[in-house]
C-alpha cells in the first residue's frame, strides 16, 4: 500500500537511488580488475620516461653518432687494405713487396678488421669485458709493433708495407677501447636525462650481446698471443748469422744468400779449376746436401764449392710475385757477380734443383763444365708441383703460418734449436718457405716451364753430363723411370747413369748412394 504522503515510497525510491549509486561505483572497479595487460606498476607521473624505452638510446648523442661512423670508415679502410694484401700475395703491386712472406701484414690486417667488426655489431652495449679485452689486445699488438721495429731483419722483412699494418693494427685496437669508453658514456648520460637515473640491469638480449662479444675477444686475445710468441721466435733465429754473405738482387728488391768454401786452384797448364755450384732440391741446402759436399771437399775430390739459398729459403728473402725458376737463375747470376765469382762451373742439383740448374746451364752455356743431376724432376713432371690442390694447401698453410703454432709447439716442446727453424727440420713452417712454395707452384706449368723448355733447346750438346737416380723412386713411379731416362738425352754427352738400388730420393742418405755421389762428382770435375 502507498502511503499518503508517500513516505515509503519514498524510502523505497531513497534506497533505490542509494543501491544505484553504490552499484554505480563497483562498476568501474570491476572494469580495472587486472589482467595480462595490466602494468605492474601505475605510470609514471614525473616527467622521466620508463628505461625500456626506445628513446632512451646512446645514439641521441651527435658525439656517439660520430664514433660510430668513424668506425665504418675504419672498417672500409681495413677492407680494402686487406684485400690488396691478399691480392699481393699472388702479385706484388709497385713498391709495395715484403721482402717477408707477407703472411704477417695479411694477419695484422685481418685481425684489425675482426676487431672492428666485433665493436661495431655490439657498438649499443659497451661493457667491462669488451673494455678489457681490447685493453689487453691493444697492449699485445704494441708490444708487436716494438719487436718489429727494433729487430733490424724483422724491420727489413716486413718493410713499411708490414710496419704500416702492425702501427694500424695497434691504432685501432686502441680506438675500439675509446669507442667503447665513449657510448658507454653516452648511454649513461642518456639513462639519466631521460629516466632520471643510471640504468644497472640488462635485458636477455643485451647478455647474450655482450656474452657474444666477450667469447669473440678472447678468441682475438688467443690469436694476438700467438702472433706475438711467433714474432718473439722470429726475432731469436734473426740472431742466426749466416755463413757467406747476403747480396741485393733484381734492383735491390731482396737479397740472396751466397757462400763459397774453399780457394780457387789451377791445373798444370794454369788453366782455372772448375767451382762446384750446388743447388738444392726440395729443402734448404745446409739441411741436406751439406754433408756429403763438404765430405767431397774434405776428402780432396773437389777443391772449391759454391752454394745458395733461392728465395725464401734459409737466409735469403722472398722474392716479388710471380716468380719462376728463371727469374732464380738471373737472380743466382746477379749474386754471383756481386760477389766476383766466376766459373768454369759443375752445376750438381738434386729433385726440383735440377730445374733451375739447367735453366741457369743454359744462360751460361760457356761457363758451363759439366751437370750432375741426382734424381732429377723432369720438365713433363711439373705439373705434380703445379696442382692447384697443392697450391690452395699452401695458401691455407701460408695464412695461418703467422700463428706459428707448430713452430712454438717445436720449440717448447720438441726442443727444435734456431738451426732447426732456419734452415732444418722445422724449415718448411716458416712463412718464407711456404711463401717460396708457393710462388713455386703458381708459374710452374707456365713460365718455369716454357723456360726449361727453351733451356733444352739452347743446351750445349758436348757439355758433360752425370745421372743419379732413385732405385726406390724408379720402381715406385714407372712414369719417372721413363723420365729419369729422357734426362740422359738433354746432352750428346752421358758419362754416367747410375740407378742406386736401395736410395731414396735423397739419395746420399744411404752409404751406397753418398759412395756413388762422391765418385761420379771427381769424375765430373776431371772431365774434359
Amino acid at each position: 500500500m502507498v502511503s499518503l504522503w508517500g513516505s515509503k515510497d519514498g524510502d523505497d525510491h531513497d534506497g533505490g537511488s542509494a543501491n544505484e549509486e553504490e552499484n554505480n561505483q563497483q562498476q568501474p572497479r570491476q572494469s580495472r580488475e587486472a589482467n595480462e595487460r595490466t602494468r605492474l606498476l601505475p605510470p609514471r607521473n614525473d616527467g622521466y620516461l620508463d628505461p625500456d624505452d626506445p628513446a632512451v638510446s646512446p645514439y641521441n648523442l651527435f658525439s656517439v653518432r660520430a664514433i660510430r661512423f668513424v668506425g665504418i670508415l675504419f672498417l672500409i679502410i681495413s677492407f680494402l687494405w686487406w684485400v690488396l694484401l691478399l691480392v699481393s700475395i699472388f702479385v706484388s703491386p709497385p713498391m709495395m713487396h715484403s721482402r717477408g712472406s707477407g703472411f704477417f701484414d695479411f694477419s695484422f690486417t685481418t685481425l684489425t678488421l675482426g676487431n672492428l667488426l666485433n665493436g661495431l655489431l655490439f657498438f649499443s652495449t659497451p661493457s667491462r669485458a669488451m673494455e678489457w679485452s681490447s685493453l689487453v689486445i691493444a697492449a699485445l699488438l704494441l708490444l708487436d709493433m716494438v719487436i718489429v721495429l727494433a729487430v733490424q731483419r724483422l724491420r727489413s722483412e716486413e718493410g713499411w708495407v708490414g710496419i704500416a699494418s702492425v702501427i694500424w693494427a695497434t691504432v685501432m685496437a686502441l680506438y675500439n677501447v675509446m669507442s667503447d669508453r665513449v657510448v658507454a658514456w653516452g648511454k649513461q648520460e642518456e639513462e639519466e636525462r631521460l629516466t632520471g637515473r643510471k640504468e644497472t640491469r640488462r635485458t636477455l638480449r643485451e647478455w647474450c650481446a655482450v656474452l657474444t662479444a666477450t667469447v669473440i675477444m678472447i678468441v682475438m686475445i688467443v690469436i694476438t698471443i700467438f702472433l706475438t710468441a711467433t714474432l718473439i721466435l722470429r726475432s731469436r733465429d734473426a740472431s742466426l748469422k749466416p755463413p757467406g754473405e747476403r747480396f741485393y738482387v733484381d734492383g735491390d728488391k731482396y737479397k740472396l744468400h751466397l757462400a763459397c768454401v774453399g780457394n780457387a786452384t789451377f791445373d798444370a797448364h794454369g788453366k782455372k779449376n772448375p767451382t762446384v755450384l750446388v743447388e738444392a732440391g726440395e729443402m734448404p741446402f745446409e739441411d741436406t746436401m751439406d754433408d756429403w759436399i763438404y765430405s767431397s771437399y774434405h776428402n780432396g775430390t773437389i777443391d772449391r764449392y759454391c752454394y745458395y739459398d733461392r728465395p725464401g729459403f734459409a737466409w735469403s728473402d722472398n722474392a716479388p710475385s710471380p716468380h719462376s725458376a728463371g727469374m732464380t737463375s738471373d737472380a743466382l747470376s746477379e749474386a754471383l757477380a756481386r760477389a766476383g765469382e766466376e766459373g768454369p762451373w759443375v752445376l750438381v742439383s738434386a729433385g726440383v734443383g735440377s730445374i733451375y740448374s739447367r735453366i741457369f746451364s743454359s744462360r751460361h752455356v760457356r761457363d758451363v763444365h759439366g751437370l750432375f743431376l741426382i734424381d732429377g724432376l723432369h720438365e713433363d713432371l711439373l705439373h705434380r708441383i703445379a696442382s692447384p690442390t697443392r697450391g690452395f694447401i699452401l695458401w691455407g698453410r701460408g695464412i695461418i703460418s703467422p700463428l706459428g703454432y707448430d713452430r712454438l709447439f717445436g720449440a717448447i716442446f720438441k726442443g727444435r734449436t734456431r738451426e732447426d727453424r732456419v734452415y732444418g727440420k722445422s724449415a718448411y713452417q716458416a712463412g718464407k718457405f711456404i711463401k717460396a712454395k708457393l710462388q713455386e707452384n703458381l708459374v710452374a706449368g707456365s713460365l718455369t716451364k716454357n723456360e726449361v723448355s727453351q733451356a733444352r733447346n739452347i743446351q750445349t750438346p758436348n757439355t758433360p753430363l752425370v745421372i743419379v737416380s732413385s732405385g726406390i723412386e724408379v720402381r715406385r713411379d714407372n712414369e719417372w723411370e721413363r723420365k729419369q731416362e729422357d734426362l740422359t738425352k738433354i746432352t750428346d754427352n752421358l758419362l754416367s747413369w747410375d740407378v742406386v738400388n736401395r736410395a731414396p730420393h735423397r739419395i746420399w742418405l744411404t752409404l751406397e748412394g753418398r759412395t756413388i755421389l762422391e765418385k761420379r762428382l771427381g769424375e765430373l770435375v776431371r772431365a774434359r
